[in-house]
């Protein structure tokens, strides 16, 4: 059973934009992960949807462009697709939505990335089960609750990284900690905090947020995610120990396969 978010060191996400680890561990399985961890098809456009009515995709899918008012990720994918990937993975289905949802919003934004919703549910649930570590639960809203923050990040089974936000982002006024679903530390949600849910906000605690500035820093760090080198560099650049890598490209493997043959 894995460690509560209480008990063991946390992962430090998004800590720079430094050297991968590689090992003869990573790379047998990454070589296959990346293909389909990393890659979404990108089929003829569908018609144009109006300002009105954006039109809804599965995550592989071509989307006409994302359009104003912005209303979040949930809306951007078939909720039927949801539904099903949710009862063939075991993935809330509120979760699946906001994978998927980024996946597409990705797809039309930087369409160059070719980021899959599998790499981001595999860091999903490397990070925090989904949002529902230690009894969390992702709200209608994209909230979670009770919110999910990590342990101190004094030096004793961390590295040592001393409050950058007085407090303001995960209450400690002493020491960061990494907050959130997908486990920010304060100083990179406040560079890559990003308004997924579309309510104006931008919350490390609201699972849309979180989902999206995954996306964006995924894509960042990386570039063209369908290159195996590539996505190596941007799991890596999220957390850069090796057995992290390993975790997610099996979560996204295993989601994937689900997925097809569900």
């Amino acid at each position: 059973m894995r460690t509560s978010l209480a008990s063991r060191p946390l992962s430090e996400p998004i800590r720079t934009l430094g050297a991968v680890r590689r090992s003869l561990l990573v790379a047998p399985v990454l070589a296959v992960a990346f293909a389909l961890a990393g890659c979404t098809t990108t089929p003829e456009p569908s018609e144009p949807a109006t300002a009105e009515a954006p039109a809804k995709a599965t995550p592989d899918a071509a989307v006409a462009p994302v359009v104003e008012p912005w209303a979040g990720l949930p809306t951007l994918v078939d909720a039927d697709w949801a539904a099903k990937a949710a009862a063939a993975t075991g993935i809330p289905q509120r979760a699946m939505l906001a994978y998927g949802g980024a996946a597409v919003y990705s797809a039309n934004q930087n369409p160059g990335c070719n980021l899959g919703w599998n790499t981001l549910a595999g860091i999903g649930e490397m990070e925090s089960h989904h949002g529902t570590i230690d009894g969390s639960s992702i709200g209608a809203d994209g909230l979670v609750t009770p919110p999910i923050l990590g342990i101190a990040l004094d030096g004793a089974t961390t590295n040592a990284i001393p409050d950058s936000d007085q407090g303001t982002i995960d209450g400690d006024a002493e020491w960061d900690r990494a907050v959130g679903p997908l486990q920010f530390i304060p100083d990179s949600w406040r560079n890559w905090g990003a308004d997924g849910s579309g309510d104006g906000a931008v919350d490390p605690q609201n699972f849309d947020d979180a989902v999206l500035a995954t996306a964006n820093y995924l894509c960042h760090a990386g570039g063209d995610l369908s290159i195996a080198d590539n996505w190596r560099t941007a799991i890596a650049a999220y957390n850069d120990a090796a057995p992290y890598a390993v975790g997610v490209s099996e979560y996204a493997i295993r989601y994937s396969n689900d997925v097809t043959s569900g």
